[in-house]
């Protein structure tokens, strides 16, 4: 076959997969977005005091996992006889040719003259690395040069890749799109040249962010599945922070006072959020073992920032279009009243358990039971709630949560009792003041709470 019509037929077989596998393509590109921004230091959720004597042992657990996934799309990506062809290529290297034979066939695959050699590549560069990190993990103890010179490998293939480099441009027009119909007509409509611009690659970043937060998969516990979407998340972390960066320079320009406003409102929800995100739910999260643990963080992560990012986009639409209503964009979005309230029946629930154990308090058995539902709704709370609580409540409740659930049944009998009630009381305080700040939430105003939704809760557990 003549090269003009190689040529012809791997550009029809890539188009005929960039149709009918979109969702592969662009969860690729995050991919390999993602795993290259994990080897800059402030893009990992460890705290690193000295790097020289650190062990990055976990992180590049971690990456050898996103390499298996993203080896994973290729495959789905690149046709059987096509894989076939580059095993077999690969296994006659070693075994039958001669060194020029040997030089003429990486040099055809190198010039990367059609979209096929750059998936291929993709394929022979990240099937190399997977075997020199896994080789690597093998001593337990990973340095940070060498973990260094792993992302070094793996950046410089991405990016000299031809066809499949993601940040050859800031904005991709084959992901980068406002796939909503409404916001995307709302866009069209803003008349004002300059701030159309503005506008619309800001509602474009937020679109790209719920792209990537659509590659996160809660479902399982699988361990490569989590230790991706832990790296999609601080690929996240790295795209805010270069968002926040243009939504500060533009709201520096803007004259519009309303505007503004609103443009700053967004700029601090994001500020707020990521660090619950960030200095919260993921600290020091690859330390911590246990999968179930693990995907918690993951799932309550991604629901912080998916709704964030929803809510953000929602903002900017009712500027323009007062009264468009979240759903009428997000089919399952929930409200920020809903969300407040929610939380408000939740630790009025919790508070009510409050009030019974110190009712019981003549009765230590009584006491020990009351603990054991107690137990149950605060792992209720950390499991559906805290994703709900915000940046300056989260630490105190971690802390009376980590308190009172190290306590254990027989010892408040026999021996902690006076301690475990001086706990149950300081919480008690806690969360009193924390809902009177919540009944001054604006979306609160003249809606009281609904007992009967919180005595449901409470009948679960009791």
């Amino acid at each position: 076959m003549a090269k003009s019509e190689q040529r012809k037929e791997s550009k029809d077989w890539v188009l005929a997969a960039k149709e009918a596998r979109k969702e592969h393509f662009s969860e690729l590109d995050v991919l390999l977005r993602a795993v290259e921004r994990f080897f800059n230091i402030e893009n990992i959720p460890s705290t690193k005091e000295n790097l020289a004597e650190s062990n990055f042992f976990d992180e590049l657990s971690a990456v050898r996992d996103i390499i298996l996934r993203t080896l994973s799309v290729l495959e789905v990506i690149i046709p059987e006889n096509k894989r076939n062809a580059y095993w077999f290529q690969k296994f006659a290297e070693t075994k039958f040719l001669t060194d020029r034979k040997r030089d003429m066939l990486r040099e055809e695959l190198y010039r990367q003259d059609t979209a096929e050699k750059g998936l291929l590549l993709l394929y022979d560069s990240f099937t190399n690395v997977k075997t020199l990190a896994a080789d690597l993990l093998k001593t337990g103890n990973i340095p940070y040069l060498s973990y260094l010179n792993i992302g070094q490998i793996l950046s410089k293939e991405i990016r000299e890749n031809n066809y499949f480099n993601p940040f050859r441009k800031d904005i991709d027009p084959e992901f980068d799109i406002i796939y909503n119909q409404e916001v995307s007509d709302i866009v069209k409509g803003i008349t004002d040249r300059e701030t159309k611009k503005h506008i619309s690659l800001v509602i474009i970043y937020l679109f790209r962010f719920l792209r990537y937060l659509n590659c996160i998969d809660i479902t399982t516990q699988r361990t490569i599945s989590l230790n991706t979407s832990l790296i999609i998340l601080m690929l996240i972390r790295s795209e805010i922070k270069i968002f926040s960066s243009y939504v500060k320079k533009i709201t520096d320009n803007i004259a519009q006072p309303d505007m503004k406003e609103m443009l700053q409102s967004l700029s601090y929800q994001f500020s707020m959020e990521t660090k619950r995100v960030y200095q919260q739910e993921l600290k020091d999260i690859l330390r911590k073992k246990a999968p179930g643990f693990f995907r918690g963080r993951i799932e309550n992560s991604k629901g912080i920032l998916k709704n964030l990012t929803e809510q953000s986009i929602i903002q900017i639409a009712n500027f323009y279009k007062p009264g468009l209503k979240g759903e009428d964009i997000f089919p399952s979005f929930t409200t920020r009243i809903e969300q407040s309230l929610k939380l408000r029946e939740d630790i009025c629930a919790l508070h009510k358990f409050l009030i019974l154990i110190q009712g019981a308090s003549e009765s230590t058995e009584k006491t020990g039971q009351l603990f054991e539902s107690l137990k149950n709704i605060m792992l209720y709370f950390e499991s559906f709630t805290f994703k709900l609580l915000r940046y300056g409540d989260y630490e105190e409740f971690v802390s009376f949560f980590k308190e009172l659930l190290s306590f254990k049944r027989e010892r408040i009998i026999e021996q902690d009792f006076n301690k475990f009630m001086e706990k149950i009381h300081n919480f008690r305080i806690f969360l009193e003041t924390t809902l009177r700040q919540i009944a001054g939430r604006t979306e609160l105003q003249d809606r009281p709470v609904d007992m009967s939704r919180v005595d449901k809760i409470m009948k679960q557990y009791f």
